[in-house]
């Protein structure tokens, strides 16, 4: 008998679902992307409701497109865009306020207060991140500070805080279910990634209410049952990991010093460090990779904030391409060399710099600069970004890894995988299925359904569909990636 698997993929800027079959194959698939709301500079926001009814259109899109019976399909797995905070009425399930982006800095200074009041050190050691607005226990804290009545609604037990994991199961579960895998709690700022549970202390920091805050279960577990009436059957949500942790999963990492990179709408890399935490000394975030079985493998990452969105912006913000996958093409017409930079800092820097007040730009303009060289430099902005992560795990004392395993969209361009080995000096090694994170969630329910005994049958899936060997001159490469620490120093609020 075959089993199919439903994963629900609900991402930055669109939610996609996609039918696997028990070897791991995709057999049916349907994406819809929805609004990105801009209220202020820095403010990123997007509708809770739209999130909810995309995910669900999404969904049964891709049971039709399968031909598939809804009985049919075994089991969900949920991934998500993470840290991004939502906060809805317990009752009704209406969200109260817009959700807020991981991307949103809006709680910056209020982040700069509690670093100079000497709170970074104990909450980096409890949670493995740093303070910085891209987390969700400052957006949360402002939702109750701005919204009327809130604080007020959530200390009586009215209101339901979760990033868009535990969103999507109340309402596919009907509001019956308030629950999350410890792989987003960790991303939260009020999980102690020790104890694998919420932290009192850090929840008085925040000034955060207990009853606002979801069940913490392992990544596979049984998370609840789908309303019938949704999808056509009663289907057990049986996996659930941030869209970053299911990514390592579904691209098999599942040894320690095994990294991958996913290309979204931002850039995450991620390392497994195996059953203890590591702490970074360059400003890489300690994580749960993943929990199974109540036994943990801890991950360090790397989080670039504008990897894909640059070439969003690239094509809807200044209208320099009709479609991403023009890009390749201009960026073969221009070449490697041509002495401009776009530094994509639209909403600040992530990691290596944790600079939320650097702003865009694009320097090495000549006369002769046109939109080949301004499209290409948004393309390698993205390994650049990828080399100073690489560069800070490996100051951290990580071995250079024998390959970097790489996924999403962005990864289908030839052109952008080429420059990223040899700005990197590491393989780049793409696999067949590169819609790992869905494929991740997948496999974490599948795990739990028992169609997979233990990871290395999830392992034995795993295949490469090119490997691209590093061919740039030393000099070369270190000259290009020296310019773009120029460029990057130029757009530091410090700097």
């Amino acid at each position: 008998m075959s089993h199919y698997l439903l994963a629900i993929d609900q991402g930055t800027t669109s939610s996609r679902a996609i039918i696997f079959n028990d070897q791991g194959l995709p057999v049916a698939r349907a994406q819809q992307e929805f609004r990105q709301y801009f209220p202020q500079d820095g403010w990123v926001e997007h509708d809770g409701r739209e999130i909810w009814l995309s995910s669900l259109a999404v969904c049964k899109e891709a049971i039709s497109v399968s031909g598939l019976d809804p009985s049919a399909i075994s089991a969900i797995g949920i991934t998500n865009q993470r840290e991004t905070t939502l906060v809805w009425d317990a009752r009704s399930g209406e969200p109260i306020h817009p959700a807020i982006v991981w991307q949103d800095r809006r709680t910056a200074e209020y982040c700069a207060a509690l670093k100079e009041q000497g709170h970074e050190a104990m909450v980096t050691e409890r949670t493995g991140l740093l303070i910085d607005p891209y987390f969700s226990a400052t957006k949360l804290r402002w939702i109750l500070h701005n919204v009327p009545g809130a604080r007020e609604r959530a200390q009586r037990g009215e209101l339901r805080f979760g990033t868009v994991d535990s969103f999507l199961l109340w309402h596919l579960t009907g509001g019956k279910v308030h629950r999350t895998d410890a792989s987003n709690a960790s991303r939260t700022l009020m999980f102690n990634i020790h104890t694998q549970q919420w932290d009192a202390e850090l929840l008085q920091l925040f000034d955060i209410p207990t009853s606002l805050l979801p069940e913490v279960l392992d990544c596979a577990a049984e998370f609840g049952q789908t309303e019938a009436g949704l999808l056509g059957a009663s289907i057990p949500v049986l996996g659930m990991a941030g869209d970053q942790q299911a990514a390592l999963i579904g691209q098999a990492c599942f040894e320690p010093g095994m990294v991958k990179s996913t290309y979204g709408t931002g850039c995450f890399m991620v390392q497994n460090t195996g059953e203890h935490p590591v702490s970074s000394r360059n400003r890489l975030l300690t994580t749960v990779g993943y929990r199974l079985n109540g036994k943990v493998t801890y991950a360090v990452e790397g989080s670039i904030f504008v990897a894909g969105a640059a070439v969003q912006w690239l094509r809807d913000g200044i209208k320099l391409i009709s479609h991403a996958r023009d890009s390749e093409a201009l960026a073969e017409a221009t070449g490697e060399a041509s002495g401009v930079y776009l530094v994509p800092a639209f909403t600040g820097l992530g990691a290596p710099y944790w600079d939320p007040k650097a702003r865009g730009a694009i320097f090495g303009l000549t006369r002769d600069t046109g939109i080949k060289e301004i499209v290409t430099a948004g393309l390698q902005s993205v390994c650049y970004q990828t080399r100073d992560l690489l560069e800070a795990m490996r100051q951290d004392g990580a071995a250079a890894p024998s390959a970097l395993r790489v996924d999403g969209g962005m990864v289908e361009n030839n052109w952008v995988m080429q420059f990223l080995a040899d700005i990197l000096g590491v393989s780049v090694e793409r696999p067949e299925v590169t819609e790992t994170t869905a494929l991740g969630v997948a496999y974490l329910a599948g795990l739990q359904l028992g169609l997979y005994p233990n990871l290395a049958a999830i392992a034995s899936h795993w295949h490469r569909q090119q490997r691209f060997e590093p061919r740039m001159q030393a000099d070369q490469r270190e000259r290009l990636y020296a310019g773009w620490l120029d460029a990057v120093k130029r757009v530091r609020s410090e700097g």
